[in-house]
Order: C-alpha cells, then structure tokens, then sequence
C-alpha cells in the first residue's frame, strides 16, 4: 500500500512537470515559431542565390585491340590482346592526365580558353573492373563548353597514344553530343533547410525556457507558498474579456452607495 501511494506521487510529479514544460513552451509558441520560420526562410534563400547548377558530359573508348607498329610499318596482331588491354586501361588513365596530352589539347584548341592545370582538374576517367571500356567526363557550369572540351580531349588522346605506346588500340565509342535540355548533376538539395528548421527549434525552445528560468515573477501558488512560507488562502482567477463584457451590463445598472433619485410626473 505504501509503494504505490509513493508510485503514485511519482506519477504525479512528473505529469505536473510535463505540464509545466508544455506550459511553458506554449507561453512562448509565438516567438519559437518567429525563430524556426525567420531560420528556414534564410537558409532557404541562401541555398538558392548560391546554388550554381553544374553539368557533364562524356565520351567512351575502348581498348579492343592491340596492333604493334614495326620498324617496317607493318602491324602485327597481338592474339593476348584482351587481358593485356585491361592491365593498360590504368596506365591510359594516368597518361591522359599528363602534360603529353593536356599541353596539345591546350595548343590544338585555343578558343577553351583553358590551361593544362585547369584542363586536368576537370576531366574525371573511369572504367569498370574486367572490361576494356573507359569513360571520359568534363564537368563545367556550362554544358556546351563541357561537350566541347571532352570532345578535344578524346580527340587528342586518340591520336597521341600510338605514338606515347606504340599501339594503336584505342577506339572511340561514342563522343558527346549537344542536348538542348541537359540536366544538373548537382540538383538542389533542402537538406540544409532541414537541418536549418531543426536546429532553430532546438535553440527556440532552449530560449523559451531560458527566459522563464530568468522570470523571477509569481506564478501560481506553488511560487506563493515557496516564497512567503504560508499556505494561500483565496487566489483571484484572470478572467477572459469575453466573460467581462457580458459581467459589465450588471455592475453598470447598481453600483454601492449610488444616490437614489424618484421621478415625479405631474
């Protein structure tokens, strides 16, 4: 009987502390709400003045097979070809990124208006395992100069090779073309809204309760008895202004002490 009078009181405090902790953040819901909306607008509206859509193109190759030049300049096939392409795939990865190539794209293709450095930064090669499949990407903020520098680049990288390795097994697939509504490959993105909104509301409400905890003013009779050490005896209720105007007619009519009048008709 004892235990669950004190699981009882338990239950009690803590559902009185939720109310009051509800309480609270409902006293200052109008200025958690400014906080979370005046957060996400500006997150928002940064996000999208800073966002700079970023787009790509690609052209393939393939490495099929392999053909050495001889002194004589005849070509003589290399039936291991396949496994020997594959092994060479890394090695064309790593040369299309040199000077041997960058310098003559920059040379052959003066209107990019680029620079070997700036040209090697922004090609991207990949290739999938056990194929002879390579894949050469430009990313720019401008479509069309992105097909036209990946374009240059497989062009000189075709014509390079054989005389860097003395083979001529390379192969362009497919080059880029011009699409008349490409798309981004950095799509917007609220996840910094989100996280914005998020955060805010944890800073509003730690506000809220901030401010109450510096409001020294009585509240209820808890504070009262806290305060003074006396029990409350009577405690005046805040009455609604819809309530007040009905009550208002009936103290207008009669009031203490008023003088009383009688009206004599003749």
């Amino acid at each position: 009987m004892y235990l669950t009078m004190i699981v009882k009181s338990k239950q009690r405090r803590v559902i009185m502390e939720l109310k009051q902790y509800f309480g609270i953040i409902r006293k200052r819901l109008v200025l958690i709400i400014l906080c979370v909306i005046i957060a996400t607008l500006t997150t928002a509206a940064y996000s999208y003045s800073v966002y700079t859509p970023v787009y790509q193109a690609s052209t393939k190759f393939i490495v099929n097979k392999t053909v050495e030049i001889e002194q004589m300049g005849r070509e003589q096939m290399d039936l291991s070809a396949v496994g020997l392409n594959i092994q060479l795939i890394n090695t064309y990865k790593e040369i299309i990124r040199t000077p041997a190539i960058m310098d003559k794209v920059v040379q052959r293709y003066p209107e990019l208006g680029l620079t070997p450095d700036l040209l090697s930064r922004m090609i991207n090669v990949q290739s999938v395992n056990n194929t002879q499949v390579m894949t050469l990407s430009v990313a720019d903020t401008s479509y069309e100069r992105a097909t036209k520098v990946v374009n240059a680049v497989s062009s000189v990288f075709q014509s390079e090779i054989p005389k860097i390795m003395k083979v001529n097994n390379v192969t362009i697939l497919n080059s880029a073309g011009i699409d008349d509504n490409p798309l981004p490959i950095n799509k917007r993105s609220n996840q910094y809204i989100l996280i914005s909104a998020a955060v805010s509301l944890l800073f509003a409400v730690g506000i809220a309760f901030l401010l109450d905890f510096l409001d020294d003013t009585l509240k209820n009779e808890e504070d009262i008895q806290r305060l003074m050490g006396a029990p409350v005896l009577a405690s005046i209720p805040r009455m609604k202004t819809k309530h007040a105007q009905r009550l208002k007619p009936i103290f207008q009519e009669k009031r203490v002490g008023d003088a009383q009048y009688a009206k004599v008709e003749g």
